[in-house]
């Protein structure tokens, strides 16, 4: 006996709907192309309004040749044979480094982030080279826009700084980190801006420059510029003569300085005087003076200060009062002339406590220029215009 069974019909495709999901991707895929050349364009667009800003403040950047790239998440734009130029300078200077990169993402293209490739030389313009740099890695970033920046950051890992001597190149200074960071901390750019700025720096030694930076230092310093008028784009030197002139200054929030023994902290404000040079106090504490004043050679501008106020005075008696400010600097002073230059402490400072160490707070003063450790004239500083 046969059965009979019923089959259901066979399902009609419809191709139609498996052809739905990929338009849909292709339509996305257009749309996220579309917005990437748009805002390729804005970060090509804000890349030459830094340019421009940038050239107005007389520093001139060029391309040797321009690519860009990063599609489809980011916006590339790399420099290659890039320079800059100062025609304001006397002497005309300029910097050219083998590329850069700047990196922007496609949804945020006010962020602009660069690295740098080196080496990076300093030379007179149709001169040859008679500085260069060079490190480990470069990378600096820009918030906001050339008409509003916002805040600026620059990282330097392992930097190394070098000048033409006798036909070879020595090297003047290193760190193993550096860092520099400004932000616009109160008022906007173009009413009456407080421009706050932090700088960091690791491992630094410049022995060619100084011997008491032969050993490596570890450093920060905050502080906040008061007094512009505006950040329009203009030369560093007009923007200090505009401080100057409207009574601005710089308000020096926290300084901390390591080598090795020596620790000193500080804080204070400066000015400019009319002249360009600086007027102010930095109170100063620091653990280690009596290294500290070796290095700088302070130690004979303080033998002919106190041969000049207590003539025959001894050395014994001047020692008597030192363990009390610096333990061990009595026997120090009797030993050797060098250390004489802390027997003035027991004048000029006072005891203090610096994380858990023996300290002496003074200050340290700049009066048109000149700077004074207490009553003690220790160097001049060059003008900034």
């Amino acid at each position: 006996m046969t059965q009979n069974v019923d089959h259901p019909a066979p399902v009609r495709r419809r191709p139609w709907r498996i052809a739905i999901p990929l338009i849909g991707v292709l339509i996305l895929a257009a749309a996220w192309s579309g917005f990437w050349f748009y805002a390729a364009s804005r970060a090509a667009t804000a890349i030459a309004g830094w340019r421009d800003r940038e050239a107005l403040g007389g520093r001139i950047h060029t391309c040797g040749a321009q690519q860009i790239g990063g599609y489809p998440f980011r916006i590339e734009v790399r420099c290659i044979d890039a320079t800059t130029d100062f025609p304001t300078l006397d002497p005309p200077l300029r910097l050219a480094a083998r590329d850069s990169l700047i990196v922007a993402q496609a949804y945020d293209p006010t962020l602009l982030i660069g690295e740098f490739n080196g080496p990076l030389t300093l030379a007179q313009a149709g001169h040859p080279i008679s500085m260069q740099a060079n490190w480990s890695l470069a990378r600096a970033s820009v918030r906001g826009t050339a008409a509003a920046p916002e805040r600026v950051s620059v990282v330097i890992d392992k930097p190394e700084f070098a000048r033409i001597s006798r036909g070879a190149m020595e090297t003047v200074a290193t760190a193993t980190h550096v860092e520099l960071h400004g932000r616009v901390a109160a008022g906007t750019v173009n009413d009456n801006p407080a421009i706050e700025i932090a700088l960091q720096f690791a491992g630094a030694s410049a022995p060619a420059l100084h011997p008491a930076l032969a050993r490596p230092s570890d450093g920060e310093v905050s502080a906040v510029l008061f007094g512009l008028k505006d950040f329009a784009p203009k030369p560093w030197s007009a923007r200090w003569r505009e401080l100057a002139a409207a009574g601005g200054r710089i308000e020096i929030a926290q300084a901390r300085l390591a080598q090795g023994d020596i620790l000193a902290v500080g804080a204070g404000s400066l000015a400019l005087t009319p002249a360009g040079r600086l007027d102010g106090q930095i109170n100063l504490t620091v653990a280690g003076l009596d290294r500290l004043v070796g290095l700088l050679g302070i130690d004979q501008m303080v033998a002919q200060y106190l041969a000049r106020q207590g003539g025959g005075t001894s050395m014994d008696k001047i020692a008597s009062g030192l363990d009390r400010i610096l333990p061990g600097l009595r026997g120090a002073v009797r030993n050797n002339s060098g250390a004489i230059a802390a027997a003035g402490i027991a004048a000029l400072g006072e005891p203090r406590d610096l994380e858990g160490r023996k300290a002496v707070s003074l200050p340290l003063r700049f009066s048109d220029g000149a700077i004074f450790l207490g009553p003690l004239p220790i160097g001049r500083a060059p003008p900034l215009f």
